[in-house]
């Protein structure tokens, strides 16, 4: 025991131990030498890398024109093929946005998705026409694929046309999974699209799994998930759209006049208003805006309206808290929602089953409170009419009312007028909750109504501090029309018999709420009320007009106390400011009708002018401030302007060249400007136009009567703005590529169906190349695999602007539809497009060098133009054209470099200059009943084919068996001293013909009969043989075919093997340098295990 040797102890190196006891030995932080570079190129290489990541991650900086207060609501367009599953996405989406369940979803549906957010859901049907539309105004595309089939033709085609036209974000949703029943195919299903899908878009883009679907709806957590992602995506500013306006339309209506419908049997041009949030840059009314599917368009109005969807606010959070059932976050006027849909020119209230107007705990639809308030209706239209009030500002305590009392001043309100206020005021109260039933239309119209009135009483309003009634005085009606209330209104004084002094008058009586008397003119004081009915209405107090036109003359030529008008007190400001009591202007002291005031006597905190702001003394010290008063100095003309070239300079130093890109990217558009803060609304929308997010109404006329009839709330409807320079048509030069997928090469002057900026149209290109900077030569077809030149005539656009061009839009093709993608180069260009042209000829008479030449031109005029050209032979003889011949016409003498021969036939090259047809032909896919089947002009082979027409067989053009003579030669004689002295390899050995029969052709052969027996003998053996060496050769044949196949499966075995020993010692090779590289770099090799 005492000889045992004890191990060393030795510490943990892995476990809980080694954790605890090394724990205060670690160092936070980077450690360099654990990631340093293996090797120096491999460090050169990541640096690169890294570099080329920075720089693909800059892009040009774009200037976000979208409001910040107020952004229209982003476009999310469900696009993929039919049977994928979009209107149950679409219905799921809509679920989570706004608790409520769509049975029928068309048509663009607008829900709020936070605080700064909206968000319109579009689905999008499998036609071309609707995915080229849809791509150019979506900001997000949520692109479905079928995971268990797998990607279709749709989904790339339209790939193809976001990239021609800008590409959105997008984002991929794989559905039907839940088909898959295996989950190593499902994986490997997913994995696989994921891989497919990332190269038509990007590295890494995000794609969605729907794997199944519950209750007619996806799973919650999985669109909850979606939602989140959509909700947090930031959107880029694509080119095209940051400098157009255009409009999604939500909602189309017809306002043509029935009667003019029915007496042209519903074939007249309509007058169509299209309702839609605006996006883009500024619409004005002057823009002329073009409807993909339609046409051009002249916009007849724009109207601002109402939001439907609005933004939660503050006081609208409040109301939504207290009563979370009766707030609606969803506005779709073509899908039913609410139980309201809106069908061209009619709303249809759709209240399924029955439903009790007690129910109070059950939350009613839209359509539902409608039908409940048209129930509670008890008066008509007219009558809630008739007893309205108009107030002239919304601040007015007591509205306008027509004076119904007669002359007799005397007579003051009593019970019975101050009940009948009472009524009035309790009709209009509930004109205004009933108003909530009337269309838009009508409130604008009522709107329009009340600013006129404002506009016809407020040159009459005097300055004031209380609040007033106008009642407009009755003088000059029966007593009868008094007592019914009804008075007539015409539209000129005249036509009520007044004059224009009298209607004046009578205009101005102004009657306040408070006070009893009533202000007249001096024409009314001296009107004789008792005027017999036979005198004219002209005649009538002839005196009485002239004193007061007397009297209205010597008050003009009296000077004015504007002051004692304007302010209604004769004090000077300095005593007004000291506190002097500002006692009212006796009437006697003012000149002038407009500025006479009768105000009551004390005045109460109710009684003032609420439409003016009231200021406090706090507020008004401030201006005592000098430092306040020298920051507006500044802004005047006479201020000092040192501060502005100071700003100016500090603005240049502090925004340098160099900034960053992506600071400028982040800047947002600038607000407006200063000239707009005292402008209201209207007028400042017909400078600049109707901003961005401004929900508009805009009306068309002269709309193409089918437009209304066929209309399809399953086609989308896009309201696209024109520049002033896409207005025009002309010449365009693009560059063209034929798309790879496409089967066809495209030929020059075939019709080609373009969708260049919002319009899509039909045009016969010219294609052409560049031929080494000299001329723009014509290509007969587009190159392969390259792109080229194609000119055609069209509504200009802009440079830089994308395209893609297609030959059918019919969805019965089943190949690959995008022919073609390019992009704008120039416009109007005035480089000519050549054509190879070939004039040939023949000669006639032959000189030594010099030739005539005829049948290449027709006339001396010709050849005279073409003096001087190069011409050429068949063979390659060069020549050049000289002069014209008398005769025959069009014949001409020319040179050559050797001697031409007569079966010579003679050419000259030329370039014929060619333009392209001014053809054009808008498609108007939205015209028709069936959306899909447009078609344009065709070809003349399409047209025989689709009518079952033989092709024309011209006598001229079939081909014909080449008959050409056969050439006689002359037989070549050389003289005989010649031949003398020709060695004799080169003399000619000719021999004359036999004449003489020889021995043989003279004796005649006759055979005896054992002869001919021999020979027949001879002749079977002679057949035996030649079959047994046949059938010889037929089993020679077999062997040696049965040998071969031996060989080529040995050759195959030898193959393989020869494969797996050269992958044995490659792999070996490699291992044995990966050893020899580590040893270079100074790594230490592993040990092996022995």
């Amino acid at each position: 025991m005492e000889t045992q040797t004890h191990k060393p102890h030795r510490p943990a190196q892995s476990g809980s131990k080694a954790e605890k006891k090394g724990k205060g030995k670690q160092k936070t932080g980077f450690n360099e030498k654990a990631f340093a570079p293996k090797s120096g190129r491999r460090a050169d290489r990541q640096a690169r890398r890294n570099v080329e990541r920075d720089e693909a991650r800059l892009h040009v900086p774009l200037v976000n024109r979208t409001p910040d207060d107020e952004p229209p609501p982003v476009i999310i367009a469900i696009v993929g093929p039919s049977g994928v599953g979009k209107t149950t996405l679409l219905k799921s989406l809509v679920r989570r946005y706004a608790k409520q369940t769509l049975t029928e979803a068309k048509g663009p549906i607008t829900v709020v998705a936070g605080k700064k957010r909206r968000l319109t859901f579009i689905e999008c049907n499998s036609d071309l026409n609707s995915m080229i539309d849809i791509g150019k105004v979506a900001d997000l595309v949520l692109l479905m694929i079928d995971g268990s089939y797998g990607f279709e033709m749709e989904t790339f085609e339209f790939l193809n046309i976001l990239q021609a036209h800008g590409f959105p974000k997008v984002i991929g949703i794989l559905t039907h999974l839940d088909l898959i029943k295996k989950q190593a195919t499902l994986r490997a299903t997913k994995k696989l699209l994921k891989r497919r899908f990332w190269n038509e878009i990007y590295q890494g883009a995000k794609l969605f799994y729907l794997s199944g679907v519950l209750n007619g709806r996806y799973p919650d957590t999985e669109i909850l998930n979606l939602s989140r992602f959509i909700s947090v995506m930031k959107f880029r500013p694509l080119v095209f759209r940051n400098t157009h306006p255009y409009l999604l339309a939500d909602r189309i209506e017809d306002l043509t006049p029935r009667e003019e419908i029915r007496t042209s049997k519903g074939r007249c041009d309509r007058t169509v208003t299209l309702y839609g949030y605006l996006r883009g840059t500024n619409l004005r009314q002057s823009t002329k805006v073009h409807i993909p599917g339609v046409g051009d368009m002249d916009i007849k109005t724009v109207t601002k309206l109402g939001d439907p969807c609005p933004l939660p606010d503050a006081d609208s959070e409040k109301r939504r808290k207290l009563s979370e059932k009766k707030k609606l976050l969803v506005h779709a006027p073509m899908s039913d929602v609410g139980g309201v849909m809106y069908d061209k020119d009619a709303v249809w209230i759709n209240v399924p089953g029955n439903f009790t107007r007690g129910a109070t705990d059950v939350p009613h639809g839209e359509g539902e409170r409608m039908v409940i308030d048209l129930q509670d209706v008890d008066k008509t239209l007219e009558e809630t009419v008739a007893r309205s009030n108009i107030r002239l500002f919304g601040s007015s305590s007591n509205p306008l009312t027509i004076d119904t009392r007669h002359h007799n001043r005397e007579n003051s309100y009593d019970d019975d007028d101050a009940e009948e206020d009472e009524d009035a005021s309790q009709g209009d109260s509930e004109f205004e909750e009933e108003g909530d039933v009337f269309s838009e239309d009508e409130q604008d119209d009522e709107g329009s109504g009340e600013e006129d009135e404002q506009f016809r009483t407020g040159s009459l309003n005097t300055g004031r501090h209380a609040a007033r009634t106008i009642v407009r005085s009755t003088h000059g009606f029966s007593s009868k029309e008094k007592e019914e209330g009804d008075v007539a209104f015409a539209d000129s004084d005249s036509e009520l018999g007044l004059s224009d002094d009298e209607g004046r008058g009578r205009a101005g009586e102004v009657m306040y709420a408070d006070d009893e008397k009533e202000i007249l003119s001096d024409d009314e004081e001296e009107f004789d009320e008792d005027n017999e009915d036979n005198v004219p209405a002209w005649k009538s107090g002839l005196a009485a007009k002239a004193s007061a036109a007397f009297e209205e003359l010597n008050r003009r030529k009296r000077r004015k106390d504007w002051v004692a008008m304007i302010y209604s007190s004769s004090l000077s400001p300095e005593q007004i400011a000291n506190g002097a009591d500002t006692s009212e202007v006796k009437p006697d002291e003012i000149d002038d009708d407009f500025f006479r005031v009768n105000s009551s006597g004390a005045t109460n905190q109710d009684d003032l002018d609420m439409t003016k702001e009231a200021l406090s003394l706090g507020a008004l010290r401030e201006w005592e401030d000098e430092g306040v008063l020298d920051s507006l100095r500044t802004l005047f003309i006479t201020g000092d302007t040192d501060g502005g070239e100071a700003d100016q300079e500090m603005n240049a130093h502090e925004n340098p060249e160099g900034a960053d890109l992506v600071d400028l990217e982040s800047r947002k558009a600038q607000p407006a400007p200063t000239e707009f803060e005292g402008i209201d609304a209207e007028t400042r929308a017909l400078i600049e136009g109707y901003r961005p997010g401004t929900y508009v109404r805009i009306e068309l006329a002269s709309v193409a009567c089918e437009f209304i009839e066929h209309f399809d709330p399953c086609y989308p409807i896009i309201v696209g703005g024109l520049l002033a320079a896409e207005e025009r048509m002309g010449y365009l030069q693009v560059r063209i590529k034929r798309h790879r997928w496409f089967a066809r090469t495209l030929k020059t002057n075939d019709p080609l169906i373009f969708s260049l900026g919002w319009r899509r149209f039909q045009s016969v290109p010219i294609y052409s190349l560049d031929d080494h900077s000299i001329r723009m030569r014509m290509l007969k077809y587009t190159p392969e695999h390259m792109h080229c030149y194609a000119s055609f005539y069209g509504p200009v656009a802009l440079p830089n602007t994308g395209f893609c061009a297609f030959n059918a839009l019919s969805g019965e093709t089943v190949a690959f539809r995008v022919s073609a993608t390019g992009v704008v180069l120039d416009i109007d260009r005035s480089t000519k497009i050549v054509k190879k042209l070939k004039l040939t000829g023949v000669p006639f008479k032959i000189f030594k060098n010099t030739a005539f030449i005829r049948d290449m031109f027709t006339s001396a005029l010709e050849v005279a133009k073409f003096e001087g050209a190069s011409i050429r032979t068949v063979s390659g003889i060069r020549g050049q054209v000289k002069k014209a011949l008398n005769k025959p016409e069009g014949a001409f003498r020319a040179t050559f470099e050797d001697k031409v021969l007569m079966s010579d036939i003679i050419f000259l090259r030329a370039w014929y200059s060619i333009q392209p047809r001014k053809f054009y032909n808008t498609v108007t896919s939205l015209l028709l009943s069936d959306k899909s089947r447009w078609s344009g002009m065709r070809l003349t082979g399409q047209i025989r084919r689709d009518e079952g027409l033989k092709t024309p067989l011209a006598v001229n053009s079939t081909y014909k068996p080449i008959e050409r003579p056969a050439r006689r030669f002359n037989t070549l004689k050389v003289p005989k001293k010649l031949q003398a002295a020709l060695p004799y390899a080169s003399k000619p050995k000719l021999m004359k013909p036999q004449s003489k029969q020889t021995y043989m052709q003279k004796r005649a052969v006759v055979l005896e009969p054992e002869e001919k027996k021999a020979i027949a003998l001879l002749q079977q053996i002679r057949a035996l043989r030649k079959d047994q060496i046949a059938r010889r050769r037929e089993k020679q044949q077999v062997r040696k075919e049965t040998h071969r196949k031996k060989i080529q499966k040995d050759e195959v075995k030898d193959a393989e093997k020869e494969r797996e020993k050269k992958k044995v010692y490659m792999r070996a090779a490699g291992m044995k340098s990966k050893r020899e590289a580590d040893v270079e770099e100074g790594r230490s090799r592993k040990r092996r295990k022995t």
